[in-house]
């Protein structure tokens, strides 16, 4: 990763972004309503914890059937993502409560995902919320040689077929959080001295997360083989497709947002600054989808209106299907893209075009 300092545009003549930010402002105080999460969002946290947590309780306390435990452990993983995109993300950007403490606890549950706060929030609160879609400062594009997220990015003769063996590899993104990311992720950060605040003891941090792996490991591995009569290669072979499942999940609505056609990938000038401010950086670079379907806007934790999150990061998403309006209506004002697709059928089709047009051997410049 380039260690380039970026400055983003500051010439907004028509004054995009203070004109959105005074409508958003002005839809909380007329409605008298909190831009945090409210009582929809804690009944929607008892609800995804109940999906993830409870399938593992009636594994470790009965005696059922092994094609039941593992139509179990899919359902936990299916908890697990809901847990991820509901609670663990609105936690970490501080937009659950307006207490600080409850945002830490929700932000926490990451712990249970097989992730880290700290890297966590390195990677997506500064980085990619930051830098979103530039090549070597957004570290969601970086998938290292496997596969090619952007022209920007080297070429490889196997991204001819990434856009068939990619989804084989997209449910392994939170296993690889409990086994090497992590690791990787603080040892990088750590040496640049990156933080979302105050920069962690560099002593207490890795404590905390060797820590948190061992319980980790404890609970979802070694308990179940202690308490219960199930093989230890089941136990293991659930516990892989727990995390496969959520990781399949949690990959596609993350790769919906960006990694898509309409979704640009700017690069800034030799001097480091970028053309556009930071705010319709985000419009020209983000795609929302499917934001007219209720499933999709409950269960993904408003992901899929990654437009209004990108642009309103500190507002809960149990807000964005009401702002969404709100922004929608100002850009098209200020004649700026706001990219969305209807269905989520019709996003992953355009997810996928896009890695097969980025699996195409670049053309030789003369």
């Amino acid at each position: 990763m380039t260690k380039q300092t970026l400055s983003f545009s500051r010439n907004d003549s028509a004054k995009f972004f203070r004109t959105l930010n005074k409508r958003v402002n002005a839809y909380f105080k007329e409605n008298d309503i909190k831009r945090t999460g409210n009582w929809k969002l804690w009944l929607k946290t008892i609800v995804m914890f109940s999906i993830f947590l409870t399938p593992y309780f009636l594994i470790l306390t009965l005696n059922i059937p092994g094609w039941t435990q593992l139509l179990l452990t899919i359902v936990m993983g299916v908890g697990m993502a809901g847990v991820g995109m509901n609670v663990m993300h609105d936690g970490n950007h501080g937009s659950f409560s307006n207490k600080e403490w409850i945002n830490r606890i929700m932000g926490s549950s990451i712990y249970i995902l097989a992730g880290n706060v700290y890297n966590w929030q390195v990677q997506h609160n500064v980085l990619h919320h930051t830098y979103t879609n530039i090549h070597g400062h957004d570290e969601d594009l970086e998938a290292g040689r496997i596969l090619r997220f952007s022209k920007h990015s080297e070429w490889h003769w196997h991204h001819k077929f990434q856009h068939y063996y990619s989804i084989l590899l997209y449910g392994l993104l939170t296993i690889n959080w409990a086994i090497t990311t992590d690791f990787q992720q603080m040892h990088r950060y750590m040496k640049r001295k990156l933080s979302y605040g105050k920069f962690p003891n560099p002593l207490a941090n890795w404590s905390k997360l060797v820590i948190s792996k061992l319980i980790y490991v404890s609970i979802w591995i070694v308990l179940p083989i202690v308490l219960t009569d199930i093989a230890w290669w089941k136990i293991l072979l659930g516990f892989f497709v727990m995390h496969y499942t959520a990781g399949l999940i949690l990959s596609i609505v993350f790769q919906l947002a960006h990694v898509i056609e309409d979704a640009e990938m700017p690069l800034p000038e030799e001097n480091g600054t970028m053309k556009n401010t930071w705010a319709i950086h985000q419009l020209l670079t983000t795609v929302n989808f499917s934001t007219k379907n209720r499933i999709v806007n409950w269960f993904t934790g408003g992901l899929n209106h990654q437009v209004e999150h990108h642009i309103f990061p500190n507002i809960s998403h149990i807000h964005y299907t009401k702002i969404s309006k709100i922004v929608k209506e100002t850009a098209k004002e200020f004649n700026l893209p706001y990219n969305e697709y209807k269905t989520t059928r019709k996003a992953i089709m355009a997810h996928f075009r896009y890695l097969r047009e980025m699996g195409m051997k670049p053309a030789v410049q003369a």
